[in-house]
């Protein structure tokens, strides 16, 4: 049984549509109350590590959308911190913004923060912390996962926690070049079209997870389980550890070579390849 937490703001719940207007909790509300709490307690044990360190927490939420996880991570964590702990939402949707900075001041949120601007544009805004601790993206689409980790991995977030969806350039890119690489007994995994888009969904994944531990993340792949309305349901979790690895960047090399994807090198080598911490 899912319930309302004792302090949770029930403004915010009718505002996010988990309660009815007469504070009411229909079977449906319950479902999203429950994909709430879930997602929580794969963030809430990262922020609690970061706490013990230093007093501030600084988190980012890419393509935030209607900035439903900020708005929940802040209530269930963030409102009761005092000083410099804060949520930025980053958006390209003017609208989205306009309209979160609006109930962000009716609930008297004044730890959250929310930005009109592209990947590259909030990499070097003065709006923003040099360095964060958590970078989220959930259900970006298709490459906008992708700038979350080029923004994570340029501001040397410590945690990155991604829910990718809808991720179809890799899959273009395999239909694109499929005739080069026939030859290649391991392209019968996506000759039929409907294996282009799901083994290029999951490929997707498969490069993003060795990117982030060529730079020194260890990365943890698991099943977003509670999300019963979406079929994409993976969550990765990446925590930095050290200096950059070599070996996984040469197998990200070697995969994007063998599977005839070097047009995407960029993409997954970034600039910041090698960052020092």
């Amino acid at each position: 049984m899912y319930e309302v937490r004792p302090g949770q703001s029930v403004e915010l719940l009718k505002e996010l549509h988990i309660l009815t207007r007469d504070g009411k909790m229909n079977q449906d509300s319950r479902r999203k109350l429950k994909q709430v709490f879930h997602l929580y307690q794969f963030i809430e044990p990262l922020l609690q590590e970061i706490r013990q360190q230093r007093p501030d927490v600084r988190l980012v939420d890419h393509g935030a959308g209607k900035s439903y996880l900020g708005f929940i991570l802040y209530d269930l964590f963030f409102k009761t911190l005092a000083g410099g702990s804060r949520i930025y939402g980053i958006e390209t949707r003017a609208e989205l913004v306009q309209r979160s900075r609006e109930l962000a001041q009716r609930l008297d949120f004044s730890g959250m923060s929310f930005l009109d601007l592209s990947v590259a544009d909030s990499i070097t805004s003065n709006e923003l912390p040099d360095e964060v601790d958590v970078v989220t993206a959930l259900h970006a689409c298709n490459t906008a996962t992708d700038d979350a980790i080029r923004f994570a991995l340029a501001k040397r977030s410590r945690f990155i926690v991604l829910v990718p969806c809808c991720q179809a350039e890799v899959a273009a890119a395999l239909r694109k070049n499929k005739g080069a690489v026939l030859k290649n007994p391991l392209s019968e995994l996506w000759r039929h079209p409907i294996h282009t888009r799901e083994f290029g969904s999951h490929l997707t994944n498969v490069l993003r997870c060795l990117q982030l531990e060529s730079h020194g993340y260890q990365v943890t792949v698991t099943e977003l389980v509670g999300w019963e309305h979406s079929m994409k349901n993976e969550l990765i979790i990446a925590r930095y550890q050290g200096q950059p690895r070599r070996q996984p960047a040469e197998r990200l090399n070697h995969m994007l070579e063998s599977l005839g994807l070097t047009e995407l090198h960029e993409r997954f080598f970034t600039s910041e390849q090698g960052l020092s911490r």
